[in-house]
This record gives C-alpha cells, sequence and structure tokens, in this order.
C-alpha cells in the first residue's frame, strides 16, 4: 500500500529503492548528453555556430515553461486501476528512446539544422518530462518519512549519475575514437549515431523495468477521483501550488546552483581539451572518477541529514563545492599550476574533481530531498497533495538550468574567441584566460547567490514532522 501524509512508513526495502531509483537513469543518460555532448557536436562535428545551439535549446526551453507543469498536473490526476504515475512510465520511453537516436542523428542536409535541432530538442525533453515527473512524483507517495525520503532521494542521484557515466564512458571509450582524420575523438562524427543508440536502448529499458518493480506497491485505483477541472482551475491549481514560499526559495537556489553546475557540464570538455590538455587515458579515467565521487556523496549524505538537517547541509557543501573547483583554476591562471597536458597536472585536477562533486552532488541530494517535504506544506494550505506539480516545478528549473548553462558556455566561447575546430595545444593563450577568468567569476557569484537563497528555506525536520502529525490527526477525525 503507498504511504500517505496520515500513514508514513518508518523503512522502505531496499528492493523498491533500487527499482525506484532506476527510473532516473533516463535522465541521467539525457543530462549527460546535453551537458557534454550536444554543443561540442552541434558546434564543432556538425558545424552550427555555438551561439545558434545555444539559441536552439532556448526555444526547448520556450516550450517547456508550458509542457513540464501541465505534465505534473495531469500525473496528479491520472485515475486508472494503474495508479496515477504508472500510465505514464509505461507509454513515454519507447518513444523518447526513439527521440534521443534522431538527436544525434542529424540529417546530412543541413539546411535546416537549426530547425531540426529545436524540433527534436522540444520532443526530448518532453518525453524525458513524461518519464521523470511521474517516476520523482513517487518520492513522496512512497514515504512521509523526513530521512526515508532522503534515502530514496539519493537512490535517484546514484543511479541518474550512474547512466549518464556509463553511457560518458562508453562514449569516450568505445564510440568516439580518433581515427586517420580525427586526432581528437570528440571531434570524430562517426561515433556519435552509436552513442545515440546505446543511450537509446538505456533509456528506454530502465524507465520500463522501474515501473515494473514498483507496480505491485504502486499500481492500484487511486482513493479518490479528482472533481472535473477547466483550464482556469488547471492553471490556479499550478500557481497556487508552486507560490508557495518554501517552494520559491528551494526551486529559485535550485535554479541558480543547477545552471552553475550544468555549465561546468556543457564546459567540461572544452576545458579538458583546451585548457588542461586531457588525454585519452585521463578521460577514460574520468567517468569512474566521478561515479566514485557520486557513491560517496551517496555515502554520507544521509548521516549528514540526520546530524545537520537537509538546508545546512546544502549550504555548507556548496561552498566547499566551488573552493575545490575554483582553487586549480587560480593556480593555473597565477602560473603555479604543474604543465598542463602531463600526467601530474592531470591526477592533481581529479583529486581536487572528486572532492568537489562529491560536495555538489550532496548539494542537489538536499535539495530534491527537501521538495519533498513542501508537499506537506502546501497541502496544509491548499487541501490537496500535489506531488506532481512540484516535480514539475524541479524539472522545469533543471531545464531552465541546463538551457542557461549551454547559453552561457556559448556565450562564454564565443566572447573567448575559442575557434570552430580549434586543435587542443594550438590555441592562443589569452584566448584560454579570458574563457577561465569569465566562468569561474560566474561559478562564484552563483555559488553566492544560491547558497544565501538555500539558507532562506524554513522547513526543517520539526517542522515536517508536526505537519505530518497534524495531517495524520485531521484524517483521523474525518476533517479531511
Amino acid at each position: 500500500m503507498t504511504a500517505t501524509a496520515a500513514q508514513p512508513e518508518a523503512r522502505l526495502p531496499l528492493r523498491l529503492k533500487m527499482f525506484h531509483g532506476l527510473g532516473s537513469v533516463a535522465y541521467g543518460v539525457k543530462d549527460n548528453g546535453f551537458s557534454t555532448f550536444l554543443l561540442i557536436f552541434y558546434s564543432q562535428v556538425v558545424g552550427l555556430d555555438a551561439s545558434l545551439v545555444s539559441l536552439a535549446l532556448m526555444f526547448a526551453l520556450l516550450a517547456d515553461a508550458f509542457v513540464d507543469p501541465l505534465i505534473g498536473y495531469f500525473s496528479d490526476r491520472t485515475y486508472t486501476r494503474w495508479g496515477r504515475r504508472h500510465p505514464w512510465l509505461y507509454l513515454a520511453p519507447i518513444p523518447l528512446g526513439l527521440a534521443w537516436m534522431l538527436l544525434w542523428s542529424p540529417p546530412e542536409d543541413h539546411t535546416h539544422i537549426f530547425a531540426y535541432l529545436v524540433v527534436v530538442a522540444v520532443l526530448v525533453r518532453t518525453l524525458v518530462s513524461c518519464c521523470e515527473v511521474p517516476s520523482q512524483s513517487l518520492v513522496a507517495e512512497l514515504t512521509s518519512d523526513y530521512d526515508e525520503r532522503t534515502a530514496l532521494t539519493r537512490f535517484r542521484f546514484l543511479f541518474a549519475w550512474g547512466g549518464g557515466l556509463l553511457v560518458f564512458f562508453l562514449a569516450n571509450t568505445v564510440f568516439l575514437r580518433p581515427d586517420a582524420t580525427h586526432e581528437f575523438g570528440q571531434l570524430n562524427p562517426s561515433g556519435y549515431w552509436l552513442y545515440g543508440l546505446c543511450g537509446a536502448i538505456i533509456m528506454a529499458a530502465t524507465v520500463l523495468v522501474s515501473a515494473l518493480g514498483q507496480h505491485r506497491r504502486i499500481a492500484h485505483l487511486p482513493a479518490s477521483k479528482p472533481a472535473p477541472g477547466s483550464p482556469k482551475r488547471l492553471f490556479a491549481e499550478i500557481w497556487e501550488s508552486l507560490r508557495h514560499p518554501a517552494a520559491l526559495i528551494l526551486l529559485g537556489a535550485s535554479l541558480i546552483a543547477i545552471s552553475s553546475t550544468q555549465m561546468t557540464f556543457t564546459i567540461s570538455n572544452f576545458l579538458y581539451l583546451y585548457v588542461w590538455r586531457f588525454s585519452e587515458g585521463a578521460f577514460a579515467a574520468l567517468p569512474w572518477l566521478l561515479m566514485v565521487s557520486v557513491i560517496g556523496s551517496f555515502v554520507l549524505v544521509q548521516p549528514l541529514h540526520r546530524r545537520f538537517g537537509k538546508k545546512k547541509t546544502a549550504v555548507v557543501c556548496g561552498m566547499i563545492s566551488t573552493f575545490f573547483w575554483v582553487v586549480p583554476f587560480a593556480l593555473f591562471l597565477s602560473g603555479h599550476w604543474p604543465a598542463t597536458g602531463s600526467a601530474f597536472s592531470s591526477n592533481l585536477l581529479m583529486a581536487f574533481i572528486l572532492v568537489s562533486n562529491v560536495n555538489a552532488v550532496m548539494v542537489m541530494i538536499s535539495g530534491q530531498s527537501m521538495l519533498a517535504d513542501v508537499v506537506e506544506a502546501s497541502q496544509i494550505e491548499t487541501g490537496r497533495r500535489t506531488e506532481g506539480v512540484f516535480a514539475a516545478g524541479w524539472m522545469f528549473v533543471q531545464k531552465c538550468a541546463t538551457a542557461l548553462g549551454i547559453g552561457l558556455t556559448g556565450l562564454l566561447i564565443s566572447l573567448s574567441g575559442l575557434p570552430s575546430k580549434a586543435i587542443p595545444g594550438h590555441v592562443e593563450p589569452q584566448v584560454i584566460d579570458r574563457l577561465v577568468i569569465s566562468y569561474s567569476i560566474i561559478v562564484v557569484i552563483a555559488t553566492i547567490a544560491s547558497t544565501w537563497t538555500f539558507s532562506r528555506f524554513p522547513i526543517n525536520r520539526a517542522d515536517h514532522e508536526a505537519r505530518i502529525a497534524a495531517l495524520a490527526a485531521s484524517e483521523a477525525t474525518g476533517l479531511q
């Protein structure tokens, strides 16, 4: 039986947590592709100007502004014998896989490549939302417990990162390989189709298996049938939920933090190629390093939440993450970093990346776990549980952040003067310096803004548990 606000469960079975987490793999594959390969593929391989790639994704974002809240709203109001979420999780994955393949298989005639990118990006983003919003909504449905929500969320992040890094590893070691005409695998067009095919299969399979694994517990007729709606009521209810002060603070802080993180992912291949001059071995090792950092986050975040709470964990980890990420750039610019391209330089940088990413992932886990706690705060005020609307709000923020990160990266690359199809090691030093300085300044400013906003989040453990008790008492006396 699904947990409700009145019937919190102390612990969920490990098997259920793993099946639930598996559902986030599709988002991880999408996020990794959009963040690390999409810009470099369409700008440096296909030949579309970097600023136009960013503009195309901004257009796709405008569609998300309308689509994501609607998916969340209709997910909340879905009424079938398979529950509210499972019909979405069974219908969306296969079309998503097909759309993902189209994204990495543009037509040879590039006359309308900009329009092609816009249309396919909108399609991919919409179908990702049809999988991720219902899946993420289950966090608040499965349990009301403050700590168990963190447990579910950390499994989601573990699988999302694992899926994204698996495909990232395969891309760098199997699909994107140098050949006689391409010295660098990331600039070789022949491997991107296989990259898209592999990602498509993984996306569709994991969402379907996740849904099947949770079917017995979740897929049943909802307790009550939603009242008939209208377009006016639709938008009124979405706005009423998302304007909750706790939601606005959390989504605002997350937008800033995720934008900075997404910009880092988007620009990372440029930095590794043109600033740090990674070898093939370093590129092959990077996914394993990032996976170790995610496992570290998985192990550390729940004890930190128990000891310090979710808000304080997010604030402190955000500052630590940025410090360890920015220090190598400061040393590089001051001339105190070892020779780039050397094994010592790459290994030292990876040590900094490890610490930084452990903390960055804990910020995101904390934020998403806090969002689940807003569900009951909103329910107290509105009388409705709108897990889907809040999950859609989070998804929209993530997509805004992805688009903003890619947009800023495209702008930085254009303003720095990095030429199209540039060869690593043959770029003017002043171009590299401009790119590093402008990027580092944005990261520091974003950290200051996001940590301050996170610090304003009003819900702690005591507040949440008091709301759960009040809702349980209200249900027991028949007032709900």
